[in-house]
């Protein structure tokens, strides 16, 4: 590591709390699909910034947005109306099939105004006392109360008990146990039609058959996280497009704003009469500055056809991919994704090939120890996903 970068380490290790895991890279500069550390090196980005920066760094046209807007309004709170607001909605709604729109800075929040949605509807509209929310085990829902009482992963709650309660996790996939989960206390089913933090894994068309038909026998709501998933990630504007159905309530935020703090939760006209004036609120969420952004973001990726891209890069990683895996299947256990949402599984303990990518220029996320997990920019090229697969091939064929 070199001494401009043990010097910005150790200040940070002195001034900020000990919450992440960092890897060995100090971010200077990025352009397009390309990062820059502190002495200059280059970087193909294939994680960006976790499918936030979905449109790649530093658009032009996302820079004329937020100068033009900052000299006209930045934030002025919910208490007032605000045109950029109502253009956002609006170009949010025209993507799919839902009829209100909340918007907040983050995931999480959009998670936990999920839950406090169906929660209220179910009591205050239907009359119902239907409070449980059934999730998947491995599912990440993020880090707040509620959200992480509705994630999947033990792990994350250490140390935080008692959560908020209410709460029931079942298998990935499981039918039975989803039957079993179900009853007339259930308020929503809350899920990632492709799990993220868990290594990539879509749902089986059956599990969410089987899922839709219980929801028409007892009433309960679908929530649906496309937190990561959604936004053209996996080749359709929404994740839950490729299964054809209407989710009762879904989530949105990552690459709303392409790298700005935003999220959203969208619902149907019959599920947002669980909220009323005063029932859920937030000071920062929909601001003139982050919707007008968000409103030019949903633009480029309608008017690019980033969603086609997306599904046609993907079919064109994976194909890549599965030779790799036919000329190694001592090391790669499996590869799996949908559009740009993708994964490598090695055979074994990932952490010597993740930082030897890195050190060739290769910016990418491991997951549970084995799982290389890619999350491009839409406007990634085949060249750079043909130069990481040499890059990656090259590293396997060492180990021997």
């Amino acid at each position: 590591m070199s001494e401009k970068f043990e010097r910005l380490k150790a200040a940070e290790q002195a001034s900020v709390c000990h919450t992440y895991g960092r890897y060995p890279l100090a971010v200077a500069r990025a352009k397009g699909t390309r990062l820059w550390d502190l002495d200059g090196k280059e970087y193909i980005d294939l994680l960006a910034g976790i499918a936030v920066v979905g449109l790649g760094h530093s658009r032009p046209e996302l820079l004329s947005v937020i100068t033009t807007q900052y000299e006209k309004l930045v934030q002025v709170s919910n208490l007032f109306y605000q045109e950029e607001q109502v253009l956002l909605a609006e170009k949010l709604l025209a993507t799919c099939d839902a009829g209100r729109v909340f918007f907040c800075n983050s995931g999480a929040e959009a998670n936990e105004a999920a839950i406090k949605l169906a929660r209220r509807y179910m009591r205050k509209v239907q009359g119902r006392e239907a409070f449980e929310i059934v999730s998947l085990e491995g599912s990440f829902h993020g880090r707040t109360m509620g959200a992480l009482a509705a994630t999947g992963q033990p792990k994350l709650k250490d140390g935080f008990d008692p959560l908020p309660g209410g709460f029931t996790h079942i298998p990935f996939g499981d039918e039975c146990a989803l039957r079993a989960a179900v009853s007339e206390k259930t308020c929503a089913v809350m899920v990632e039609m492709i799990q993220g933090e868990s290594g990539i894994k879509p749902q089986p068309r059956e599990w969410v058959d089987a899922l839709l038909a219980l929801r028409q026998e007892l009433g309960f709501l679908i929530i649906v996280d496309e937190v990561q998933a959604g936004l053209c990630r996996t080749g359709k504007f929404w994740s839950h497009q490729h299964y054809g159905f209407v989710p009762d309530i879904f989530t949105v935020s990552k690459g709303l704003a392409n790298g700005l703090p935003m999220g959203a939760m969208l619902a149907t006209e019959e599920v947002a009469k669980g909220f009323v004036p005063g029932s859920h609120a937030t000071t920062f969420g929909g601001g003139a500055l982050l919707s007008a952004v968000a409103a030019k973001v949903i633009d480029i990726m309608v008017e690019d056809k980033l969603a086609d891209r997306a599904a046609e890069m993907g079919e064109f990683c994976l194909t890549e991919f599965r030779k790799l895996l036919a000329r190694h299947p001592d090391k790669i256990a499996h590869v799996r994704g949908l559009g740009l949402m993708l994964a490598i599984e090695l055979a074994q303990p990932g952490q010597a090939v993740h930082r030897s990518l890195m050190d060739q220029g290769f910016v990418l996320n491991l997951a549970h120890d084995t799982i290389l997990r890619l999350l491009p920019p839409l406007t990634i090229e085949k060249a750079d996903i043909l130069a990481f697969v040499k890059a990656l091939e090259g590293l396997l064929k060492a180990e021997g």
